[in-house]
């Protein structure tokens, strides 16, 4: 649905916006070069904005005031309406009104926000409501922003441009973390033994994080890291990841330095910051064997607990070029000792081993995500 008379719009929308003390009617608003300019300005341009409002004159007026500005507007006149337009081809803002039929901007919102594929979505808040406990609400709803009407144009166009510079963002982040996923799909293709590996230890290192209790955000850094934890290994020659008989000193020093390849490939994403302490740690233990920093006990936080026994258990029942995968009783055997012997987490041991069944029987042929790596 779209505005059928912008001209109009335009015209009521100076009794229905609130102008600035200096704004003339007729002032068309510009945007500072320095803040609306080049390239950033072409796809932040070029962006779909969705409105929502019961009201036809609102939906009008906010068709005014955006799509002079290059904005694709395109609008919806209740919540359900707006759900299935979001679902069948997803905008880059919503503008969403509160008081509508069936279901009002905030139960709306709530649903949009809960959504894996629409939750970075930015949300607007506008209503004629202006008390605090309404704007309480809307960021309880998970809304990015809040708007009350008359609005005034300068506010909703400066508002309306943060949240699309935050959703293209977002998306080059996204687009960022889908060109890392594919170096491990490349990495995991030149060694068939460990295909697979990455997949298996995000999803079962985050099944113990949540037997343990961790927390939603903690549990979701440890998938993003379990997918990447290995990533490190594009930088070694498959001649030594292939290698059949035991590897030479030399050899076994160029894989583990794949922690510290994989920290420099994913260090420059800002976005994966809480991810780069389990990409260079897994392989620490908490007696000080471990590498590359040979840290101990006090130093090795429970993620990190937590992805090293997942990773060993992994390699453990896994074939590897080197020999065949082991039984789940001996690899368990294996885990206990190194936990006896104080390089593994002994509690954090308990709890796993009373899952290595759940993984083996329902979690080892997953296929890789696309998703979960949004921020």
């Amino acid at each position: 649905m779209t505005p059928s008379n912008p001209q109009r719009a335009d015209h009521e929308s100076d009794a229905m916006v609130t102008p600035s003390s200096t704004e003339s009617p007729q002032l068309e608003i510009s945007d500072p070069p320095h803040l609306f300019s080049g390239d950033e300005a072409e796809e932040i341009k070029n962006q779909t904005i969705l409105v929502v409002d019961d009201e036809q004159k609102n939906l009008f007026i906010m068709d005014a005031l955006l799509a002079p500005l290059g904005h694709k507007v395109v609008t919806a006149s209740h919540g359900r309406e707006a759900l299935e337009m979001v679902k069948s081809d997803p905008p880059d803002c919503i503008l969403l009104d509160v008081m509508m039929p069936e279901m009002n901007g905030f139960t709306v919102c709530k649903l949009l926000k809960s959504d894996e594929a629409t939750r970075l979505i930015p949300v607007i808040i506008v209503t004629a409501f202006d008390d605090v406990t309404d704007k309480v609400k809307a960021f309880e709803s998970d809304a990015d922003d809040f708007l009350s009407k008359p609005v005034n144009r300068h506010e909703l166009r400066a508002r309306v441009r943060s949240c699309l510079r935050i959703k293209a963002l977002n998306d080059r982040l996204e687009n960022s973390a889908s060109v890392l996923y594919a170096f491990v799909e490349a990495m995991e293709a030149k060694d068939p033994y460990t295909q697979g590996h990455s997949e298996r230890v995000s999803r079962f290192a985050t099944d113990l994080a949540n037997v343990v209790g961790l927390s939603k955000a903690q549990c979701l850094r440890i998938r993003r890291a379990g997918i990447l934890h290995d990533i490190g290994k594009i930088g070694v020659p498959d001649a030594i990841l292939n290698k059949p008989s035991r590897l030479t000193p030399e050899e076994f020093k160029r894989v583990q330095d794949h922690t510290l390849i994989g920290e420099r490939i994913c260090r420059p994403l800002r976005s994966f910051e809480g991810l780069i302490e389990l990409i260079r740690s897994h392989h620490e233990r908490l007696d000080g064997s471990g590498y590359p920093d040979g840290l101990t006990s006090s130093e090795i936080s429970l993620p990190v607990r937590i992805m090293g026994i997942v990773d060993v258990f992994d390699a453990l029942t896994s074939d590897r070029a080197y020999r065949a995968g082991l039984s789940i009783e001996k690899a368990t055997e294996m885990i206990e000792e190194d936990a006896s012997t104080g390089k593994l987490d002994k509690e954090l041991v308990k709890l796993a081993i009373e899952r290595f069944p759940t993984w083996t029987s329902e979690l080892s042929d997953l296929s890789l995500p696309t998703e979960d790596f949004t921020i």
